[in-house]
């Protein structure tokens, strides 16, 4: 009988340590908590070099996976006249972003990076892309209706820079 208890204790023991062993849960990842209890948890977690990385942006031209992930960048800037190719399409601008955000993903907490681009005017920094006058001649248009409608141009960059 004590020889029956022996490997029975020892499957309990061994699926009592692969419980404790799961996934530890992540309160910032889950979108069913609120906003403040997610920035919490996600802060307290944060080393003290990430935190500087997430508060830092860097130019397309010195943007890398590998410096991405070594310094944690929480966002790249592409420049007036940054670009990844001469007349680069929308499809250019997403496969030179695509993986920069792959290998922000893939820190230890996994926080997206933010792209920007230089585009007080539209994108004319995407071969073909619509331009829109500054804000200013938007604004003398009187027609916010209009207005309100010129984000369906975007391209899906994260934001532009407005001066």
């Amino acid at each position: 009988m004590a020889a029956r208890r022996i490997p029975m204790l020892g499957l309990v023991f061994l699926l009592c340590w692969a419980a404790t062993t799961q996934a530890e849960y992540m309160k910032y990842k889950d979108p069913k908590r609120s906003l403040n209890v997610r920035i919490k948890d996600l802060m307290k977690r944060m080393t003290l070099a990430e935190k500087i990385g997430q508060m830092t942006q860097i130019e397309r031209a010195n943007a890398s996976s590998g410096v991405l992930k070594d310094y944690f960048i929480g966002s790249i800037l592409s420049g007036g006249g940054s670009v990844p190719a001469p007349q680069a399409s929308a499809k250019d601008w997403v496969e030179m972003i695509t993986p920069f955000q792959k290998a922000c993903l893939s820190t230890r907490l996994g926080i997206p990076m933010i792209y920007g681009i230089d585009a007080v005017h539209g994108h004319n920094n995407v071969y073909n892309a619509t331009i829109f006058p500054h804000n200013i001649g938007l604004g003398a248009t009187r027609q916010a209706f209009y207005m309100s409608h010129i984000d369906s141009c975007s391209l899906g960059l994260d934001f532009s820079m407005i001066c």
